[in-house]
């Protein structure tokens, strides 16, 4: 082959990559996570805290918290814990919490692993008009964690379970809000 068709061919492939990329981007794709199904009227969001109807203590905070979290780094929308300000509130309840052993260690028959589960139902709603927007009623999520085996450590990792449910509850329904997945 010589060098000249070396170039000729290398010439190809820059233009079919040209070709693809104008293609692909005149096909409607986007950057997930940008785009907004949302009137444009709605400009801010109110999180007030959850309603709680399960016996563990500030789940409904930190789920609404993670939310706002959420909304604010992803979204231009301003968001505050107050209807009156908002153009539209996202409600929610959270309507089970728990936890179950998904493994045991073999010799003692102890757990050794838990798994948590939150349910909850949210709704966003247009403040002027009273449109729902989102509804998920049953929202459900999981996560694993470990027991340390020791009896001296009392550190719970529950706690920092939740956390990360709360992360990715808020990670979901922001998505699913926007983009209408």
């Amino acid at each position: 082959m010589t060098i000249s068709s070396r170039y000729q061919l290398g010439g190809w492939a820059v233009l079919v990559a040209a070709i693809m990329t104008m293609i692909a981007t005149s096909c409607g794709y986007r950057v997930a996570g940008r785009g907004s199904r949302l009137p444009s009227d709605v400009k801010s969001i109110a999180v007030p805290a959850f309603r709680n109807e399960t016996p563990r203590f500030r789940i409904e905070q930190r789920l609404a918290s993670a939310l706002t979290r959420e909304l604010i780094r992803r979204t231009s929308f301003g968001v505050t814990a107050s209807e009156e300000q908002a153009d539209a509130v996202l409600t929610g309840t959270v309507v089970r919490a728990g936890s179950r052993a998904v493994a045991f260690d073999l010799n003692t028959g102890r757990a050794t692993t838990l798994q948590m589960e939150i349910e909850a139902k949210v709704e966003l709603v247009e403040q002027g008009s009273g449109k729902v927007l989102f509804s998920n009623p049953r929202y459900i999520f999981r996560e694993q964690y470990q027991i340390d085996p020791n009896i001296e450590v009392l550190f719970e990792e529950d706690e920092a379970a939740l956390e990360r449910i709360a992360r990715d509850m808020a990670q979901t329904l922001v998505s699913e809000i926007l983009e209408n997945f």
